[in-house]
């Protein structure tokens, strides 16, 4: 394995950096969500127009993002994207009335879009050059940020949302253009080094569109197990009898589940293959969530969703390293596709469980794992991460 360059070792803390950011302004916007609603006045039916407008907006950005996304642009989409990003986070907390969310949103959404298509796409290059796996650390960035500002959102629990929407949006686009320079000179530092690189993929320029929608399938499957755990594990644990605080935590030991598991899953990828890390991660997933939902006790549904994150946490990086062989229109058709399971998940759980029970709905997640292992080698053959 051939040692990785000084500039693909440089790329790859530069967009460490970029994955942290976005974690982070996610995190803050979610865990802050409340204040915005009391503050323009909105109606939970008004709130989620917001919630859908930045939908919207963001998968107009990945498909612009897929259409504009070459190796020469990418600097200037990393760039534009992160600063468009923070600038719209600023501009969210400023906000007090339903039509100045809703246009702020749909910035929020594009500037998210076209950001997660260019970052994800400079980091399939930047693998490239590296010569080894490292989009599941690199993802563990976004993990790790989305946890840090959830932890800073909730110390600055009585400090003005405004504030730290603006305070926020402004650090960030000043951390961004001082490291403008070397974004712009990313460009030529993430050459594939080989055709036989682990994870290069530099000889195929498309992928079968059966594949590529294997792909967007799947990656809507993990989504889908990924948007679950964030609006209903916290409920899960309730409705079997957790206090606030401690239904509170499920998702945070999921979230932290998550992003141990990113944090090794380069070295288990690199051993293994990212078919057979997939398959027994998500065999893992889907154990441990049906153990966790039908074991009907406070510490097994806790222990199934920190179970389920930790098996989950190495399809995402997988599957658009696979899609990065097509290249960012492709990176951009699984992103959207799988975004559609993360948007859409949460409200089939609330669906099935308003006809059935909660824990047979949240079956669902746990059998769509279980479908990704049966696919994971058809959709990862020939991939290492």
């Amino acid at each position: 394995m051939s040692r990785p360059t000084t500039a693909a070792r440089r790329s790859r803390m530069l967009l460490t950096g970029y994955f942290l950011g976005l974690g982070v302004v996610m995190a803050i916007w979610g865990a802050r969500m409340p204040a915005v609603q009391h503050a323009a006045h909105l109606s939970t039916g008004q709130l989620s127009w917001v919630l859908l407008t930045a939908a919207v907006g963001m998968v107009a950005g990945l498909r612009t993002g897929g259409r504009l996304a070459r190796p020469k642009r990418l600097p200037v989409l990393l760039m534009g994207g992160a600063v468009g990003l923070a600038g719209a986070l600023a501009v969210l907390g400023q906000c007090r009335t339903l039509a100045s969310l809703l246009a702020a949103a749909l910035a929020f959404g594009i500037a998210h879009g076209v950001l997660d298509v260019a970052v994800n796409s400079a980091a399939v290059r930047c693998q490239n050059a590296y010569g080894r796996p490292i989009m599941s650390s690199l993802h563990a960035a976004y993990s790790l940020g989305g946890l840090g500002a959830a932890a800073l959102a909730a110390a600055t629990a009585a400090t003005s949302h405004h504030t730290l929407f603006l305070v926020t949006g402004l650090t960030l686009t000043a951390a961004v253009l001082a490291a403008g320079p070397r974004t712009l000179a990313l460009h030529g530092t993430d050459q594939p080094l080989t055709s036989n690189n682990a994870g290069s993929g530099a000889a195929q320029a498309t992928l079968a569109p059966t594949r590529l929608w294997l792909l967007g399938a799947l990656a809507a499957a993990s989504l889908l197990g990924e948007g679950a755990a964030a609006d209903w594990a916290a409920v899960h644990a309730h409705s079997l009898g957790a206090t606030t605080a401690v239904a509170a935590s499920a998702f945070a030991l999921y979230s932290a589940a998550m992003a141990l598991g990113r944090l090794s899953g380069d070295r288990l990828t690199a051993v293994f293959g990212a078919p057979t890390v997939v398959r027994a991660g998500v065999l893992l997933a889907a154990t441990g969530l049906t153990i966790g939902v039908l074991a009907d006790s406070v510490p097994a549904g806790l222990a199934g969703w920190t179970v389920f994150g930790l098996g989950l946490s190495g399809t995402v990086p997988s599957l658009i390293t696979a899609a990065g062989t097509g290249g960012p229109k492709a990176v951009a058709t699984v992103s959207v596709t799988g975004y559609l399971g993360l948007l859409t998940g949460p409200a089939l759980i609330g669906a099935l469980a308003s006809t059935t029970t909660l824990p047979a709905a949240l079956l669902l997640p746990a059998l769509l794992a279980a479908a990704i292992a049966f696919l994971a080698h058809r959709a990862l053959e020939n991939t290492t991460s």
